[in-house]
């Protein structure tokens, strides 16, 4: 998997101070799309297990506390980026107790396939559908037109 650009601080991409990592590969090409560049699979950076250590660390880093994790692109759940989003999710679980993780796709919940859904199991918030210029709503909260939705399956990752 690449990525296009990681951001240790945000605070835009989700609730309260986050780690926010940008993916690259989407096979939406939503019209109206602000993150066009990310849109090809090898267009980045490789994410390699140094990427996934930084991450865990600035999760962790008790100076700058961070929420969570944010994942968006490009598209997280592209096929070819499961893999390694599954192995990020599980670590980021494992090593950052207590830190949610948001994830942004173009695809819908009820058309992921089973490995895209091993992935929604180990997160907190979806963010799902692609973005439709003709209902885009700057005013919709976490998404860009009415047609996606905000799956929340941790109470706890919404306040």
């Amino acid at each position: 998997m690449n990525y296009h650009k990681y951001y240790p601080i945000d605070v835009v991409n989700g609730p309260g101070t986050r780690a926010t990592l940008f993916v690259s590969g989407c096979e939406h090409a939503c019209r109206g799309c602000y993150n066009q560049s990310t849109w090809k699979l090898d267009s980045g950076h490789l994410f390699d297990d140094a990427m996934a250590q930084r991450i865990i660390d600035d999760l962790n880093d008790t100076r700058i506390k961070r929420r969570g994790l944010t994942l968006s692109g490009g598209d997280p759940l592209h096929p070819q980026n499961v893999d390694a989003i599954l192995a990020l999710v599980t670590r980021v679980r494992e090593a950052c107790p207590g830190k949610d993780i948001w994830c942004w796709t173009g695809y819908t919940l009820e058309t992921l396939s089973d490995e895209q859904l091993q992935v929604v199991e180990l997160i907190d918030v979806l963010i799902d559908g692609k973005f439709e210029q003709d209902l885009a709503d700057p005013s919709l909260l976490w998404r860009g037109s009415s047609n996606q939705r905000v799956h929340h399956f941790n109470e706890k990752a919404t306040s």
